[in-house]
């Protein structure tokens, strides 16, 4: 609690007991005894009162929430050029008094809603887009006295009351509704609305500034459209939503065929590379062959021989004899022949007599 109601209330108690006092005197004299005025009596009470008033009147306590600027016709403008700040303060009883500013945060929200903001009803900023579309914009702003420009803010608004409903409401709109039309609607509505908010809110610095006041926050609560392009923008959205579920199944099916393509290409080439593998293979056994043939020419050019060797070779072990042709002049031994080297030339067998009929 201050002080100086305090003192007031003591001095005014002073000269109410003085009063008192001069009406039991004049009572009592009026009944018949013999009182007088005591002037000692009467000059401390006058003089405790008007001190106790005047100390009242002049100790001016301004809590550290607030700011005062003293009202004086002894400074020029009728104003002391500078505030008050927290503590205790004197200024000239009953010639000086002290207007109060809060420096504590303040805030002014402009809402659709009904009974959210400070006007009472559908209070919300309604705006023209770049585009020409309509839309309502719920905003709100936080913001104090600056203490240093506390006098400036006093003479030129005079109470609290008036640079709110003069400045902060009408000033922040103005600044709201002319950014708003440099935006489309869906630059408003999309990706530009932090932008949006930020350029409104480094325009209200300065303007605020020039008041007196200091800009803390400046928030863009709710932006709305009007029916007809809240439909509109819905009707869009579904569009866009199946133009992409649209072109995501076309790069599906183009990835599939993709797919397809690169694993026929895949097969083509594995065709290819079995192709050249067969006939490489091929080639060599054609050359392999032929190469086996000539060095088998080769061995029987030397060795006529031989050929009569491999087929005997090949025939079952336990073929001892082998008859030849009725003109042929030999009987080959078999293991003669196998006990012999290919190398060595065979002796040369005895003449057999031609059997004789039977009769």
């Amino acid at each position: 609690m201050s002080i100086s109601p305090i003192l007031s209330i003591l001095g005014w108690g002073a000269i109410g007991l003085l009063v008192l006092y001069v009406f039991y005197v004049v009572s009592s004299r009026a009944q018949g005894r013999s009182m007088r005025i005591s002037i000692a009596v009467v000059a401390i009470l006058l003089v405790l009162g008007i001190a106790l008033n005047a100390l009242g009147a002049g100790l001016t306590f301004i809590d550290q929430t607030e700011v005062g600027v003293v009202i004086s016709p002894l400074s020029p403008g009728g104003v002391r050029p500078e505030p008050l700040h927290a503590g205790i303060h004197w200024v000239i009883p009953f010639l000086e008094s002290v207007n109060r500013f809060s420096i504590s945060q303040q805030e002014y929200t402009m809402s659709g809603t009904i009974g959210e903001g400070a006007v009472q009803g559908d209070d919300a900023v309604e705006a023209r887009t770049a585009d020409g579309q309509q839309v309502f914009i719920d905003a709100t702003v936080r913001y104090s006295v600056d203490p240093v420009k506390a006098v400036e803010l006093r003479r030129k608004w005079v109470t609290q009351d008036r640079y709110i409903t003069s400045f902060v409401r009408p000033t922040t709109r103005n600044v709201i509704y002319n950014t708003s039309a440099r935006y489309g609607v869906e630059e408003i509505y999309g990706v530009k609305r932090a932008e949006l908010q930020q350029v409104i809110f480094e325009q209200l610095i300065t303007e605020y500034a020039q008041q007196g006041l200091v800009l803390e926050a400046f928030q863009l609560r709710n932006i709305t459209f009007t029916e007809d392009y809240a439909k509109s923008i819905e009707e869009k959205q579904i569009a866009e939503q199946n133009a992409l579920r649209a072109r995501f199944l076309v790069e599906q099916q183009i990835q599939e065929a993709e797919r397809l393509r690169e694993e026929a290409r895949g097969q083509r080439d594995a065709a290819i590379t079995k192709a050249d593998g067969d006939a490489q293979a091929t080639v060599l056994r054609a050359q392999a062959e032929a190469e086996a043939l000539r060095l088998v020419s080769d061995a029987l050019k030397a060795n006529p021989d031989l050929l009569t060797f491999r087929y005997i070779e090949k025939l079952a072990p336990g073929i001892n004899t082998v008859l030849l042709p009725s003109n042929a002049p030999f009987i080959l031994d078999i293991n003669s022949l196998l006990s012999t080297s290919v190398a060595t030339p065979a002796p040369q067998p005895s003449p057999t007599p031609e059997p004789t009929p039977a009769p």
